[in-house]
Order: structure tokens, then C-alpha cells, then sequence
């Protein structure tokens, strides 16, 4: 990553870029030294100086003296510099179909708090999940430190979501149709005196970002990102950037019909992907009824005891992710495709019987090049995500936005 302004670009646009550059760079990879920032923005010292105090006024970044290791040079060390999560931070929010989750995340990625309920299943009421979003917050702003400042909100969700206002076009297994929830919540909220931006996304975009800038996609130009819940969706990177389509409504990959002559599904079409490789079928194919979502886990785990009939349930998984997964190979010929939600937990039992199948479902060319994983973040690869969705205002124009929210 290097600094640089475009032809005709002002100086003062320059050096918005530049910091802006350095701001993230820090955020993503901690505390750097001003020499390796010299190094990876082409700056010269005296310049990469003037954007830190610039940061450190903004009261985003802190300097410090590094500690002396054995066999250290006599010259002064260069300083280090951190971003400050304690002084600046965003709520992120992961809106499950049976569980919500809502943390406070510091500058440079670090949950500094975090709430959680989980529940039975059902069609909560937009106002009910926005209830305990508010409570939630109102907890953890009473325990933030005194003087420190939100610069944003970030939600994820499984549906089809509106980008331009956070509306909730279609959330099929929470009931919801064309529901406010960026509205509501920024009522609900009464934004707590704050200033900051409420920004609402697809759970499966926000699981690709994270994953592109902290986890198993780091460094890779193209990634797909593969959630299943109930249903099954993906976060697309192309080139480098998200592939959202025109309204922000692409990668609802688990809705491309891949068995016409397959069950139902909620979206009224029949054999959708996600009819074969979603909880539902999971567990039908190992005589499970619908229960809680540790129960896949179950299933799999009687899968690795010899069950023949999870074990026959596997199969049925595998057969079936791998040709969904060729497609995706062959369509958007990605370095890595990353299994999140519970697919992360079905991956391992399936892993051997994928690659094998897909040799005959992906072509060659790119089959070679690509990699399959589970999430570098683990299970919160979407709420990293909404975490790093809230940033983005901040990480563009930093002083600028510190400096109003704090007017």
C-alpha cells in the first residue's frame, strides 16, 4: 500500500489521502513504526511526521518510544505509532435469526465490550430486536471512558438490505418485509448524544470484508465469502472491491437453483442450493428435528462417531456444496472461498469428499488456484465486519470527521 494523490489532486486533497492511508494502515495492522510507514507510503520522514501530529491532535493515534531489544542499535529508535480504541470506537451489531450480538469495538479492531442474547426462534418484531440493541448500548456506553467518541454504527443482518437508508428489504427467516431497521434503530437509539452514522449491511458482504482485511482473505484481490444460517448466502470481492450488484442486493447465492426437482424453499422457487445445504436439510437427512443451531454441531460430531445416518447426511451435504462450489469457482474464480456460519462447522467433516468432487465440478484452471478455508475470525467474522463498515467514514477523511463529532 503506498500513498499517492492523482493528477490535478490539490494539496490539501493530497494530504487528506495520505492520512487517511496511514490511519488505516494502522488500524488494520497496529502499532507501526514511523520507519516502516516510510516504507510502505513512499513518504519521506519529515512527512509521515506531520500526518501523525495531524492524527495525534485528532486524538486518533498516541507516539511512543519503543522498548530497546538486546543488540539494538545506539541511534534513536523511531516511533511507534498506535491507534487509540480506548478514545475512539464504534458499535457493531449482528442481528442472528436466534441470537443477537452487539459490541463496542475500538480503533484498530479490539472488542472492548460485548453483549449477547440468544433465543428461541421466532418472528421478533422489529421493535423488540431494536429494544435490546438500545439496552445493550446504553451498557456499554455507561462503562466507555469518559471523553471518548463514537464515529459510527454498524449492523449486519441476513437479508436483503437497502444501502442507501438500512432498510430491510426481505429477511425471510426473521418475517420481516421492507422493515426500517436503520431508522428505528437510530431512533431506538436516540444516537446517545452521538453524531455518528448508522450504516446497515448484508451479513455475508460484512463476513467477506472482515475476512479480506483482518482474516483468511488477507492480501487476496478476490475472495468469497460463504454463510449459512437457515438459508445461505455469500460476500463477494472482485478486484479487490465488494461485488454488490445495482440496488445491493447480489450474492444471494443460496437462491440459485441448482435442483429443479428439489424441495420448496421460503423464497418460493424450488431446489435453491440453500434447500440442499442449510440447516433445514442437514438435519432432515439425519432424522434431526428443527431445534437449536448447536444441533448441526451435533450432527456432525455423531457423523465423526460413525452415525450412518449422519454420516449419510454428510455425503448429502458434500455432494451438494460441491457443486454449488464449483460454480462459484468457475464463475468468479477466486483465490479463496472461506465457509462461515455453520457451514464452518460442517467443512471439516466434509472437506475430503469437496475437494474430491470438485475436481469434476470446477474446471481446471481456476480449481487450482483456489484455496478452501474456514474463517480466520472465527464465528465473528460478521460482527468484525459491521465494526469495520462503521469505520470506513472515519478511515476516509479522519480529521475532518473527528473534528465535528466532537464539535
Amino acid at each position: 500500500m503506498t500513498a499517492a494523490g492523482t493528477a490535478g489532486s490539490t494539496q490539501d486533497e493530497v494530504r487528506r489521502h495520505n492520512v487517511s492511508t496511514l490511519l488505516r494502515y494502522v488500524h488494520v495492522h497496529g502499532p507501526t513504526s514511523r520507519a516502516e510507514l516510510t516504507t510502505v507510503m513512499q513518504l519521506n520522514r519529515s512527512t509521515i511526521g506531520a500526518l501523525t501530529a495531524d492524527l495525534s491532535q485528532a486524538g486518533l493515534v498516541r507516539e511512543q518510544v519503543p522498548a530497546r531489544s538486546a543488540g539494538s542499535g545506539a541511534g534513536r529508535p523511531s516511533l511507534v505509532v498506535c491507534p487509540r480504541p480506548e478514545r475512539v470506537y464504534v458499535f457493531a451489531y449482528d442481528i442472528g435469526v436466534d441470537y443477537l450480538i452487539a459490541a463496542r469495538v475500538g480503533l484498530g479492531g479490539s472488542i472492548l465490550d460485548r453483549r449477547e442474547l440468544h433465543r428461541l426462534r421466532g418472528d421478533y418484531a422489529l421493535e423488540d430486536v431494536t429494544a435490546h440493541l438500545a439496552r445493550f448500548t446504553a451498557e456499554m456506553l455507561g462503562r466507555a471512558e469518559p471523553g471518548s467518541v463514537c464515529v459510527g454504527v454498524g449492523v449486519a443482518i441476513a437479508a436483503l438490505v437497502r444501502e442507501s437508508d438500512g432498510q430491510v428489504r426481505y429477511a425471510p427467516n426473521l418475517g420481516w418485509v421492507d422493515e426500517p431497521l436503520g431508522t428505528t434503530l437510530a431512533e431506538m437509539l436516540g444516537l446517545h448524544g452521538m453524531r455518528a452514522k448508522i450504516a446497515v449491511a448484508n451479513d455475508a458482504d460484512l463476513g467477506a470484508l472482515a475476512e479480506n482485511v483482518r482474516g483468511a482473505a488477507s492480501g487476496s484481490t478476490d475472495a468469497v465469502y460463504l454463510t449459512g444460517e437457515v438459508g445461505v448466502g455469500a460476500g463477494i470481492i472482485v478486484g479487490g472491491k465488494p461485488l454488490r450488484g445495482a440496488g445491493g442486493y447480489g450474492g444471494e447465492i443460496g437462491h440459485t437453483v441448482v435442483n429443479p426437482a428439489g424441495r420448496l424453499c421460503r423464497c418460493g422457487a424450488r431446489g435453491c442450493w440453500e434447500t440442499e445445504i442449510g440447516e433445514k436439510a442437514i438435519l432432515d437427512a439425519a432424522g434431526h428435528p428443527d431445534g437449536p443451531r448447536s444441533t448441526v454441531s451435533a450432527v456432525v460430531a455423531a457423523a465423526a462417531g460413525g452415525d450412518p445416518r449422519a454420516l449419510a447426511a454428510m455425503r448429502h451435504v458434500g455432494e451438494w456444496l460441491a457443486i454449488g462450489v464449483g460454480n462459484v469457482v468457475n464463475i468468479f474464480n477466486p483465490e479463496v472461498v472461506i465457509f462461515g456460519g455453520l457451514l464452518r462447522d460442517v467443512f471439516p467433516a466434509v472437506e475430503q469428499q469437496l475437494r474430491t468432487t470438485l475436481a469434476t465440478t470446477g474446471l481446471a484452471a481456476p480449481r487450482e488456484q483456489v484455496r478452501l478455508v474456514t474463517p480466520g475470525l472465527g464465528p465473528d467474522s460478521t460482527l468484525v465486519g459491521a465494526a469495520e463498515l462503521a469505520f470506513e467514514p472515519l478511515l476516509f477523511d479522519p480529521v475532518d470527521l473527528t473534528r465535528s463529532l466532537r464539535a
